[in-house]
């Protein structure tokens, strides 16, 4: 029997955006943008923990809509995990492995790098297999979805990294695997970070999804980095780098976006629709006058 695909809501499917800013807009024009968004730093450590889950959309208070996570991920470890082919696998074993995860959010760490950083947590006898045949679990019943590698053609040779970017289905998966609540995201904003890439990526999906698109990653060996391209059937792209906020922040994104948008080959294949920095926070979406790059607060984007 086929498994239905679990996704949680977006930020503008639960009405914590405003929508101002509309994600395929900017693939026919990218030239003046005007968003608003009413997300500050607080509200977004606790979106990050509730999750998209609708359950927890309804729920009136804080404290209910915030155990919803988990209890998801209570069910995962407790019977999902073993429903999906039959096969008796270990709670604990399960908790390990998915909190291993969690601490490799919006990375490219290997079945072997989750292992070590499970043994170094305390479990000295798992093995590479094992790691694997959980994680594959987990992924055909969709608490686990990766970002695959984009391959653009580009001026130069340069070897493009083709791990796979970890990712949960929903933040609040990984949050509620370490026990983590909003006042702990923001005690932690590395972590924090992180976890907010997941959730920029879950809802860059779903837009991409209504656009016939698809989301991916790029890394090259120099570590040049494209958090999330936006690639749609007809070949149309957007570059966007993923930061919680600040100037700085910014800044750096938007030099990386530069750098990699000067190295793609538009003899070969179209020039990118727009380069955007997507913000956790942020009052206004805007452009940057030095650059060209678009600023877009999550909080006022929509498909």
């Amino acid at each position: 029997m086929a498994r239905l695909k679990l996704r949680t809501m977006t930020l503008w499917e639960s009405e914590d955006s405003t929508g101002t800013v509309s994600l395929g807009k900017l693939f026919e024009y990218a030239e003046k943008i005007d968003g608003v968004s009413h997300i500050d730093l607080d509200r977004l450590a606790f979106l990050t923990c509730r999750g998209g889950w609708p359950k927890a959309v309804l729920k009136k208070s804080e404290k209910a809509a915030l155990a919803q996570a988990f209890n998801y991920y209570d069910s995962v470890v407790s019977n999902d995990i073993k429903r999906v082919d039959d096969v008796d696998r270990d709670e604990e074993l399960t908790k390990r492995i998915m909190r291993s995860y969690a601490r490799n959010q919006a990375s490219q760490a290997t079945a072997g790098t989750i292992l070590a950083d499970i043994k170094a947590n305390g479990d000295k006898q798992m093995s590479e297999n094992t790691v694997y045949d959980y994680i594959k679990a987990l992924k055909e019943i969709f608490v686990i979805e990766d970002s695959v590698a984009w391959n653009p053609n580009l001026r130069s040779k340069t070897a493009i990294r083709t791990s796979d970017t970890r990712y949960f289905i929903d933040p609040s998966i990984a949050t509620a695997a370490l026990g983590l609540g909003p006042k702990d995201l923001i005690n932690d904003m590395e972590t924090f970070g992180l976890f907010f890439e997941t959730l920029a990526v879950r809802d860059l999906r779903v837009y991409a999804e209504a656009l016939d698109g698809k989301v991916y990653h790029y890394r090259d060996k120099n570590k040049l980095e494209c958090d999330a391209v936006v690639h749609l059937r007809n070949g149309s792209y957007g570059l966007i780098e993923i930061k919680i906020g600040g100037t700085e922040l910014i800044k750096d994104g938007a030099a990386s976006l530069r750098t990699l948008a000067d190295k793609i080959d538009t003899t070969k294949m179209k020039k990118p629709s727009f380069l955007m920095v997507l913000t956790g926070i942020g009052d206004y979406a805007y452009k940057r006058p030095e650059d060209g790059v678009l600023v877009v607060p999550i909080g006022c984007l929509k498909n």
